[in-house]
């Protein structure tokens, strides 16, 4: 279920950690594994499990708490808008809502292409950059107004 690839790299990742404290990797052994399979699926969560010798539900718990898990299949391009106060009060949720009006979605489904998947998300630490959205969990988008997401959607559309 993972990769010898996937492997070396958790492997990489547990030299930063006492030999006995391999649960600590958890969170980039998740990371891995998602890149690796684009989802965390029950098998894919019971191997990193396994692979470090954690509990199951140790690993569950860890997955279905931060909001850049996916646990099912999600759109080639994950669009996660904050919506915490202070990106609310900033406009993201007109930027929420100029979204789902334009994909034709709402938070927690993808575009019937496959190709988009909005999600609700927590503070992403840029309150001043508001709002603010998280491309893929690894692109930080500010100042996310229509205009900016209109442009957006249209260069990601194009692929």
């Amino acid at each position: 279920m993972l990769s010898a690839e996937v492997q070396r790299k958790i492997d990489r990742e547990l030299t930063k950690y006492p030999a006995d404290q391999k649960q600590s990797a958890v969170m980039s052994a998740l990371r891995l594994a998602q890149e690796e399979h684009g989802y965390l699926s029950t098998e894919v969560i019971e191997a990193v499990a396994k692979y470090l010798d954690m509990p199951p539900v140790a690993v569950w718990e860890v997955a279905t708490f931060y909001s850049m898990y996916n646990l099912e299949p999600v759109g080639k391009y994950k669009l996660t808008i904050c919506t915490n106060l202070p990106c609310a009060l900033s406009g993201a949720v007109e930027a929420a809502e100029h979204i789902k009006k334009r994909l034709g979605i709402g938070f927690n489904e993808t575009t019937p292409d496959g190709k988009f998947t909005l999600k609700e998300g927590e503070c992403f630490g840029a309150c001043g950059d508001a709002p603010v959205m998280l491309q893929n969990n690894h692109k930080m988008l500010c100042g996310m107004t229509p205009e900016k997401i209109d442009q957006l959607l249209a260069e990601l559309g194009k692929d």
